[in-house]
C-alpha cells in the first residue's frame, strides 16, 4: 500500500526551505520527493497546489535562495505590478553586491553590481530595485519607443510618477543610461495603454500640430468626455479604439453622440492603422484642414 502523502498545515500554500522543514520535523526527505511538493530551486520547495507564478518564484529567490540579493530587472517589474512582463518559466533576475555569494542556480540570472540603498525598496516581502530604477534600467535595454511605452506603463500603474523618474534618470550611469534618459524625456505618463503611447509618439514626430493628450471636453460646466488626444480649437478628437471598447459599446455610443452634439468630430485609430502610419497621418491631416 502506498504511503499517504504528508501535507502539514504550516506548509500548505507556502514556499519553504526543504532542510528547514526536515529539521523541524514537518517533513522527511522522502516526503519532499512526493508529488505534494514542487522543487523551485536548490532546497526551495512549494506546495504543489500553489499557483507558481513569476511573482512566487521571484519572492522565493529574494526571501529564501538569495536573501542578501536584490530582485531586479523584469522580476522587479513583475513585483511592482507589471505581471505580464515575465511568466513562470522565465528566469528570475537578482542583483548581488560585489564580493557577495553569487548563489547561481538554474532559473536564476544573477547580476553583480552595487545597488545604492536609496534605490532599493521592499515589495512583496523581499527587497527589490525601486520602481524608478527598475523602469529606467529596463528602458535602457529596449528600443526607444518600447522604453517609452514601459515608462508610461509604470506611471499608469501608479508605482511612480514622472518627477522621481526624471530625477533618477539624471543620475543613472552604466549601459543603456543614455537611451533610458531619452525615453524618460519622451514619456508623459498619461496613456492608458501601450498603443496610445505609440500613437502619441507618432503624432509628435509628424508635421501635424501637437494635440492635447487626455483632454477633458465640457459643454459649459457639464463634463462630456475625456478623449485620448484633441485639437480643441478645431473641435477634433482622436481616440484609440482597442478591443476593450467592445465591452462597453452602449456607453461609448452615448459618449460619442454627446461629443458630436457639442460640435466635435471624433476620429478613431485601430491597431491596423498604426501599421500604416503614413495613411493614418494623412487622414488626420485632412480632418484638421477640412
Amino acid at each position: 500500500m502506498p504511503r499517504p502523502t504528508r501535507r502539514p498545515d504550516p506548509l500548505r500554500g507556502r514556499v519553504f526551505r526543504g532542510t528547514t522543514a526536515v529539521r523541524s520535523g514537518l517533513l522527511s526527505p522522502d516526503d519532499l520527493r512526493s508529488r505534494a511538493w514542487v522543487r523551485l530551486f536548490p532546497d526551495v520547495y512549494a506546495d504543489a497546489a500553489l499557483d507558481v507564478t513569476h511573482t512566487v518564484r521571484a519572492q522565493a529567490v529574494g526571501r529564501l535562495l538569495l536573501p542578501h540579493g536584490v530582485v531586479s530587472g523584469v522580476s522587479a517589474a513583475v513585483l511592482w505590478g507589471l505581471a505580464d512582463l515575465a511568466g513562470p518559466a522565465d528566469d528570475v533576475e537578482v542583483t548581488v553586491a560585489p564580493g557577495a555569494p553569487r548563489g547561481a542556480a538554474p532559473g536564476v540570472v544573477v547580476h553583480r553590481r552595487a545597488v545604492p540603498g536609496e534605490r532599493v525598496r521592499p515589495v512583496g516581502g523581499v527587497r527589490a530595485t525601486s520602481p524608478e530604477t527598475t523602469a529606467l534600467e529596463l528602458a535602457g535595454r529596449l528600443p526607444l519607443d518600447d522604453g517609452v511605452v514601459l515608462l508610461d506603463r509604470f506611471v499608469a500603474a501608479r508605482t511612480t510618477i514622472l518627477a522621481p523618474l526624471q530625477l533618477t534618470a539624471a543620475e543613472l550611469t552604466g549601459r543603456g543610461c543614455r537611451r533610458a534618459r531619452t525615453a524618460c524625456a519622451l514619456a508623459d505618463g498619461l496613456a492608458a495603454s501601450a498603443p496610445e503611447t505609440r500613437l502619441r509618439l507618432l503624432l509628435s514626430r509628424s508635421s501635424l500640430p501637437p494635440p492635447v493628450a487626455q483632454h477633458v471636453v465640457r459643454r459649459g460646466r457639464v463634463f462630456l468626455a475625456r478623449v485620448d488626444f484633441a485639437w480643441p480649437e478645431r473641435r477634433i478628437a482622436l481616440e484609440y479604439e482597442g478591443a476593450w471598447h467592445t465591452t462597453r459599446v452602449a456607453a461609448d455610443r452615448r459618449r460619442i453622440e454627446s461629443l458630436q452634439a457639442a460640435g466635435w468630430r471624433v476620429l478613431f485609430v485601430t491597431a491596423a492603422d498604426l501599421h500604416s502610419p503614413a495613411v493614418l497621418l494623412a487622414r488626420i491631416a485632412a480632418a484638421l484642414t477640412a
